[in-house]
């Protein structure tokens, strides 16, 4: 049934929260709960970030998404969490507003791939890979032999255009020069306290100080509970005793392999 009149939200403000590394599917929950907000027309967005990063893509089609939202109408403000980096810096640079924890983890504007050479272990013991080929660098960072020259340096104008298009995303959400923002963005990390002082972030506080600030530039009571989108179901795992500690197992080693196989924007301590 078609319901002839959409619910909306005027005096109430929306919530999305990013606690995991930035995946497709990750992406997919985001994207449909941005839909969602946009549907009911909520007049401001907390965007709750604690994420270490993840795929460029990814990241690209939500901070996509969210200017989309803003251009709607609603007024967004990032709260990052205990750590909020790279990837989730380039989510965070599309609100209107930042607000950051002074301890909080952030920075680390950047781009890496990593392939490993095992050629000399794989030498030692005897294997060899046979590998047929449509062109030289479809193998690229193949584990069975070094990077070439070439290689390196087709891998180096991607990572460099990967990172230009990250440079240019915090120039324009921050509203700083790329030659200062490029001044900062070399990998490292910083403090929330660091990170204002920067002009990466505009308030030190926690959500609720987030809140009020949305609260503020919508009229509304930052003390009505917003009404959070994009929750994840819980999955039978999370009833087994000791579940938590398999899945930070699990999470890991998926990041692991992640990591060797994509383009990432990430901080991992």
């Amino acid at each position: 049934m078609i319901w002839p009149f959409r619910r909306k939200s005027k005096k109430r403000m929306a919530r999305i929260v990013i606690d995991e590394p930035i995946t497709s599917s990750t992406r997919v929950s985001v994207l449909k709960a941005l839909k969602q907000i946009e549907d009911r027309e909520f007049p401001a967005l907390i965007l709750r970030i604690d994420s270490p990063g993840g795929t460029v893509g990814d990241s690209q089609e939500i901070y996509s998404a969210i200017k989309r939202l803003k251009e709607k109408g609603c007024k967004v403000v990032a709260s990052f969490g205990n750590i909020s980096a790279s990837g989730g810096v380039y989510i965070g640079v599309a609100a209107h507003k930042i607000v950051a924890n002074p301890g909080t983890i952030t920075g680390s504007i950047g781009v890496i791939i990593r392939g490993n050479n095992l050629s000399e272990l794989l030498n030692k013991i005897g294997i060899k890979f046979e590998t047929v080929k449509s062109g030289i660098y479809k193998d690229i960072l193949s584990p069975d032999k070094p990077l070439s020259k070439e290689g390196r340096e087709l891998l180096q104008g991607l990572i460099d255009e990967s990172y230009k298009q990250f440079t240019e995303a915090v120039s324009e959400g921050r509203n700083l020069l790329v030659e200062d923002v490029k001044k900062f963005a070399d990998g490292r990390i910083f403090t929330g306290t660091q990170a204002k002082d920067l002009g990466l972030v505009d308030k030190i506080g926690d959500e609720f100080v987030a809140r009020e600030l949305a609260a503020e530039m919508v009229k509304i009571d930052p003390k009505i509970q917003p009404v959070t989108f994009g929750k994840k179901k819980k999955k039978i795992l999370g009833l087994i005793p000791g579940s938590r500690i398999a899945e930070k197992i699990i999470q890991n080693i998926f990041f692991e392999v992640n990591s060797s196989n994509k383009i990432l924007w990430l901080y991992k301590p």
